[in-house]
């Protein structure tokens, strides 16, 4: 057979140590807004990652941050209706969804919860705003957290879903904790131990997904990139995040503080949570809702319930 022109251009190449040119990937995130009638996407470039979110609304400004696994998206059932009333920023945290993935850091410094606090104040910042309230969810209220110690005259008004603080979690663990949250300790082993059997499992469930936002939090939470960086997460939980956390032990929430819990999920079931965030902050307080630990996908409205008069306040 005669070889063809795309044939002898491969050998030229190949002859020359020349790399073939493959397509490139694209790299430009896929559009979530139809999770967000109103809303526009933008990028912001902080001084330590690139941020992904949406945004829409006026009024005061409002942070919303999402929890693990998932994305900005968690946010799609409140955040329509708190843009009502306020200016709201919804981003994926760096590490995820389609933010960039920073190197690790020394003693994994890249994903403290310092840094991913760090990147919001950034972000605020590039809408004008110097001073804001912030809803967190599972890590994003850990950075919610770790925003209000750091940054205190920055804060608002802090509401937090279903945590409690990350250092006391590890200072109390019992056999509920591991049971409850396993992957608080399998997450933290060395890679890619833990990534490994996260790429498997989220590769089973993408075969499977059906649902419109399961495929959309797979999209990105299957990525090898993704996986490690929800990972290194953990990994800095475990170590820098509790040096940080120690060293403010004696350091109350200065802002107005709401905690909300799943009735249906074990945080309520296992802690006391109002109790134990009383002891972090200095007006405090919270009630459990009926749901499990994704409040905010599962009983929308009980959250936005509790969330306007707070914020309103």
């Amino acid at each position: 057979m005669k070889p063809t022109r795309r044939d002898m251009l491969k050998l030229a190449t190949f002859a020359a140590g020349v790399p073939l040119l493959r397509q490139a990937p694209a790299t430009t995130p896929l559009s979530t807004l139809r999770f967000f009638p109103g809303f526009a996407s933008k990028r912001v470039k902080t001084s330590g990652a690139e941020i992904n979110l949406v945004h829409a609304g006026s009024g005061p400004p409002l942070l919303l941050m999402h929890g693990a696994p998932q994305t900005h998206v968690s946010m799609r059932l409140i955040a329509p209706e708190l843009a009502k009333d306020y200016t709201v920023v919804v981003p994926d945290l760096r590490g995820y969804g389609d933010s960039s993935k920073p190197p690790d850091g020394e003693n994994h410094a890249n994903y403290s919860k310092r840094a991913m606090a760090l990147d919001q104040v950034e972000v605020m910042k590039s809408f004008g705003f110097d001073k804001f309230a912030v809803v967190g969810h599972d890590r994003g209220g850990r950075v919610g957290h770790r925003l209000a110690l750091d940054h205190p005259g920055k804060i608002t008004k802090l509401a937090v879903l279903d945590i409690v603080p990350t250092y006391y979690l590890y200072t109390h663990v019992d056999i509920r904790f591991i049971q409850s949250y396993f992957h608080w300790f399998n997450n933290v082993r060395a890679a890619p131990a833990p990534e490994n059997d996260i790429k498997a499992q989220n590769d089973a469930q993408k075969a499977r997904a059906t649902n419109e936002v399961q495929i959309e939090y797979l999209r990105t939470s299957s990525d090898p990139a993704n996986i490690h960086a929800l990972c290194e997460d953990y990994r800095a939980g475990a170590s820098i995040d509790l040096l940080h956390d120690a060293a403010d032990l004696s350091t109350k929430i200065a802002c107005p503080l709401l905690t909300l819990w799943g009735l249906k999920g074990p945080m309520g079931r296992i802690y006391d949570v109002l109790a134990i965030w009383k002891e972090r902050g200095g007006t405090v307080s919270g009630k459990g809702l009926n749901g499990g630990h994704n409040l905010q996908e599962d009983v929308p409205e009980e959250v936005l319930a509790e969330l306007r008069p707070f914020l309103k306040a």
